[in-house]
C-alpha cells in the first residue's frame, strides 16, 4: 500500500516557535548545536509529506479520526494535523508545557 504524498503547510505559530527554539538553543548550546537541531527539526517536518501516519496520535488532542499527531524530537513536541489534501504543522512546544496550553492548538486555523 502506497501512502499518498501530501503538501506540508506550517502555521505562523509553528514558524514563530521554531525561531524561538533556535534562538534559545543558540544562547544555551551555541550556534553549531542550534543549527544542527534546527536542521533536524525542519527535515522531520518536511518528511511528513509521506510519513504523516508514522507518528502517534497526540494524547492531549484525542479525536475519533486521529487527525492530531505529535512528533517527539529531543525535549520538544511538534503537533500536526492531518487534512484531506495537506498536513498542517501547528506548533512546536517544549515538553514541559501544560496540557491546557497544548489543547489550545485545536483553535489554530491554517
Amino acid at each position: 500500500m502506497e501512502i499518498e504524498k501530501k503538501k506540508v503547510s506550517r502555521s505562523t505559530f509553528y514558524l514563530h516557535d521554531i525561531q524561538d527554539i533556535f534562538e534559545y538553543g543558540e544562547a544555551i548550546f551555541g550556534e553549531k548545536a542550534a543549527l544542527y537541531f534546527y536542521a533536524d527539526l525542519k527535515q522531520t517536518v518536511h518528511d511528513l509529506e509521506t510519513q504523516y501516519l508514522l507518528h502517534p496520535e497526540c494524547r492531549h488532542l484525542e479525536t475519533k479520526t486521529n487527525i492530531y499527531r505529535n512528533i517527539i524530537l529531543g525535549s520538544y513536541l511538534i503537533i500536526y494535523r492531518i487534512r484531506a489534501k495537506q498536513i498542517e504543522a501547528l506548533r512546536a512546544f517544549h515538553g514541559s508545557r501544560s496540557p491546557k496550553v497544548i489543547k489550545q492548538v485545536i483553535k489554530i486555523k491554517p
